[in-house]
């Protein structure tokens, strides 16, 4: 019997995931396989706001905001789009307008996070994902970069990158280097919309694997800029267009994601607190101060605004876990983001469609509790998250009423 050439093989799983995968987008995203974002209720608005709910409807009914549709319960029903509209409208006769805009004011840097761990099955880009829609909600002008060649996070917004992205249209073609008659675009050409207003998607593709081959070659050639200045270099083109960058490196430290921890302002690792997953951490950590005390030295990454942590699928049912994380935050102290992402069947039946927690139809909602409670999580690290942005800016973030 002859057996199977493995490239052969390996040829022929792939197209058929990929066939099936288009087939389940469509399934999803029909009919136009594009994803939509669902309507908030007037409770959400209003913490998306820092208001009250009596305050927002005491706003409407003196017309000082527009008034929005209602749903077949005759209770209100927000877009995000109208969500933008009334802050701004808000922020025109507040006090404090930044309680409302809570973006970059002059003077203000960039904030450029990088999420990053050295092993798979952290929810990394779920984590990502998460705090990237949550910031847009609360109001920041947010772009999120794939790293990832994997693509994972570019599926979360509904893209097929192995459909759409198979002969261009990445982050690859902002940071690769020249190759005859080809050379960097502008990251510009590859920015993708959402449907998420305020949020953009710099997506990622099998084709930015290359970037990890090509990058010792150029070294050797000694092409500018060197592969830790690429993504960096990359970004200073749309500087101005955002308040905060999040960046989905790929899990390993490999010359993406030591181009995008150099690009960085703050760094964010997830972890399990599971022991193989801190023994992975503890790798990671070790080998990176290595590589980045090397980089440093030529040029690259200076001082960071943050370095945190974020416990990820945490389970607080399981003792050892409680323990873990409690010997975490005693051993790691500020660093560690107060509030953990939990492990939760809500954000894991949300990730089989392709969607964050936020993205959930309140109306197909299963357990209601289960919901709530990780709901309550990814709000709660994103706000811790949102404290640094604020503290890095010189000022503190108004709490929820």
């Amino acid at each position: 019997m002859t057996l199977p050439v493995l490239h052969d093989k390996l040829k022929a799983d792939a197209k058929l995931l990929s066939e099936a995968l288009e087939r389940m987008s469509k399934l999803f995203l029909a009919p136009k396989e594009e994803k939509t974002l669902r309507r908030f209720t007037s409770a959400e608005v209003a913490e998306l706001l820092r208001v009250s709910d009596g305050y927002l409807r005491k706003a409407h009914f003196d017309n000082k905001i527009p008034d929005v549709e209602q749903g077949p319960n005759g209770k209100r029903q927000y877009s995000a789009e109208s969500i933008i509209d009334i802050r701004h409208i808000m922020a025109q006769t507040a006090k404090d307008p930044f309680q409302y805009l809570p973006g970059r004011r002059k003077g203000d840097k960039l904030q450029i996070w990088s999420t990053v761990n050295f092993k798979g099955g952290s929810s990394k880009t779920t984590t990502t994902a998460t705090l990237a829609m949550r910031l847009a909600l609360r109001g920041y002008r947010v772009l999120v970069v794939d790293a990832d060649p994997q693509a994972s996070l570019t599926t979360f917004f509904g893209y097929q990158p192995e459909i759409d992205f198979r002969h261009g249209g990445t982050l690859y073609d902002a940071i690769r280097y020249n190759d005859g008659d080809t050379s960097r675009a502008s990251i510009t050409t590859v920015l993708r919309s959402t449907y998420f207003p305020g949020l953009h998607l710099v997506p990622a593709g099998i084709l930015l694997s290359e970037f990890e081959t090509e990058t010792p070659t150029a070294l050797s050639r000694g092409e500018q800029p060197v592969f830790f200045n690429r993504i960096r270099d990359a970004l200073r083109q749309v500087e101005d267009d955002y308040d905060i960058v999040l960046i989905d490196c790929p899990p390993q430290l490999g010359y993406l994601t030591m181009s995008a921890v150099c690009a960085s302002t703050s760094l964010l690792m997830t972890i399990t607190p599971e022991r193989v997953d801190l023994a992975s951490a503890s790798q990671f950590l070790m080998m990176a101060s290595g590589v980045m005390e090397v980089l440093h030295i030529n040029g690259a990454a200076g001082a960071f605004d943050n370095f945190a942590y974020l416990l990820t699928r945490f389970d607080t049912s399981i003792s050892t876990q409680q323990d873990l994380a409690e010997w975490i935050r005693e051993l790691l102290g500020n660093s560690v983001i107060p509030t953990p992402f939990v492990k939760s069947s809500a954000v894991s039946e949300a990730g089989l469609s392709q969607r964050t927690i936020f993205e959930v139809d309140l109306t197909m909602i299963k357990n209601r509790k289960t919901f709530e409670r990780a709901l309550e999580s990814a709000i709660g690290f994103s706000n811790d998250v949102e404290k640094l942005i604020q503290a890095a800016w010189g000022r503190e973030v108004t709490d929820a009423k």
